[in-house]
């Protein structure tokens, strides 16, 4: 029997594939990495990268017109919104070298662009060459969904993967989706001068997140100026570059039509796994999303990470999963998945970040829990940077072990990393309350949050008994 010419190969450059194409040549693994466009993936050339350098763009220039809170004279920012996009083309470019082919290469690993497929089981054909391995990975990532609204194929609009190439002004931009990337893009670019229209037909924006920590997020964007149309069902949309017009039915039923010079479609986004050929390398499909257990697909030869794994699409995710695959192919450590405790954020201002259990799904899923809240505004360090719109809230079991939290906060996404630790590892709410937290910072919302279930303990009951037992003389 011959043997297999890798013992990896690897279907897509992004950020999944370029952890497990490195990883894998660093173990002394034959790696071979497939990439029909370029290396990166959305997350360095349409996605994180590009979106959170907007973001502080937008960021700086809406400080700079609201500085009197800080006791500044404000000044209003010129907006050259083709030199901001120049920056954040810069941004890229200078993380690129470090996914680059010719450091792949340097690594060992044989980079091959091309678009391929499979042509049996064990064999995956790309540029004329034949490829068997031990062990393939399905990389592949996302696009963005495009939804079958009457007359949106016929006009010009924007998605996450063409947004950032514009260079010109941008005077309306309307946005069909008020989830992460509907929102984010809305904020900034009100923020860097635009009119801005959401539409959604959901009642309120971040459907994934409840909805009493989705609303800050929503009134913050509302007293920016962003107009939001939501629970709205798009009709039709229809014009030309620069005249564009988007009907709608709003929620009662009245008719609505809304004009602006650019539409974004943030929609939700589509696993990429057409033309690869599955069906002949007996992996199973349906609904677009690849059939599979903890990572592992139909084909025992074959495993699917990140976006393409159709579960929570976000980079550190894919990453996540890149290090679970390597330990399957490599170490045969066929026990090893992946982790269910995912911590996320929606990086607008002030961010939202969650990780575990919601209220709602606990609600939803008839889990015994409790809620504890703390307000933002009672932490020092908010009051002392003007920042106090938000609230830590966490969800425990009626014994204390936390399931879920969610933060909105300024760096909610690094706050929220706490949380993340602690549930990954069983802990309860006394343990954050008894953790030192430094002095002034925000994290303290974290502590304070848990402390809240420390106090429920102190009833009027508990507190007559500790006063009898200890002889305390207070009331």
């Amino acid at each position: 029997m011959t043997a297999p010419d890798f013992d990896l190969v690897v279907i897509g450059g992004g950020a999944g594939g370029l952890v497990v194409a490195a990883g894998g040549a660093s173990l002394g693994a034959k790696v071979a990495l497939v990439e029909k466009h370029r290396m990166g993936g959305d997350c360095l050339w349409y996605g994180c990268v590009p979106s959170k350098s907007l973001i502080k763009s937008a960021r700086i220039a809406h400080q700079m017109r609201h500085a009197d809170r800080w006791a500044i004279a404000p000044a209003q920012p010129q907006i050259d919104l083709a030199r901001v996009m120049e920056r954040v083309a810069g941004v890229i470019h200078g993380i690129e070298p470090n996914d680059s082919p010719e450091r792949f290469r340097g690594l060992g690993v044989d980079v091959i662009f091309g678009a391929g497929r499979f042509t049996g089981p064990d064999v995956f054909e790309v540029e004329g060459r034949r490829l068997t391995a031990r062990h393939f990975v399905i990389a592949t990532g996302s696009r963005p969904a495009v939804p079958p609204i009457p007359g949106l194929a016929d006009v010009p609009f924007l998605t996450n993967e063409t947004l950032f190439a514009l260079r010109e002004d941008v005077p309306h931009l309307l946005v069909i989706g008020g989830g992460p990337i509907g929102t984010e893009m809305a904020q900034a670019f009100r923020r860097l001068g635009s009119d801005v229209t959401v539409v959604d037909q959901g009642d309120g924006i971040l459907p994934r997140e409840d909805r009493d920590l989705a609303l800050v997020v929503q009134r913050a964007l509302e007293r920016e100026g962003v107009r939001f149309h939501l629970g709205a069902k798009i009709a039709a949309v229809e014009g030309r570059k620069s005249d564009l017009r988007l009907s709608m039915r709003e929620r009662d039923g009245t008719p609505h039509t809304v004009a602006g010079t650019h539409l974004l479609v943030a929609a939700g986004r589509l696993a990429n796994v057409d033309g690869l050929g599955l069906d002949v390398a007996g992996v199973q499909v349906e609904h677009g999303r690849i059939v599979n257990t903890d990572l592992a697909t139909t084909n025992p030869r074959i495993s699917v990470i990140g976006d393409a794994a159709g579960r929570q699409q976000f980079t550190h995710v894919a990453e996540h999963h890149a290090g679970i695959v390597l330990r399957r192919a490599i170490f045969r450590m066929g026990w090893a998945k992946p982790s269910a405790v995912v911590p996320w954020c929606t990086y607008t201002e002030p961010e939202l970040a969650r990780v575990g259990l919601s209220e709602t799904e606990a609600r939803a899923q008839g889990v015994a829990h409790e809620v504890y809240r703390f307000p933002l505004e009672d932490v020092d360090r908010a009051r002392a940077e003007g920042e106090t719109e938000g609230l830590a809230k966490i969800v425990t079991d009626p014994r204390g072990r936390l399931l879920g939290a969610g933060i909105v906060a300024p760096h909610a996404g690094e706050l929220v990393a706490e949380y993340a630790l602690a549930i990954a590892h069983g802990m309860k709410a006394a343990d954050i309350s008894g953790t030192i937290h430094p002095y002034p910072t925000f994290s303290m919302v974290n502590r304070r949050a848990a402390d809240q279930r420390m106090k429920e303990g102190l009833t009027p009951t508990a507190k007559t008994w500790i006063r009898r037992i200890f002889g305390l003389r207070g009331r």
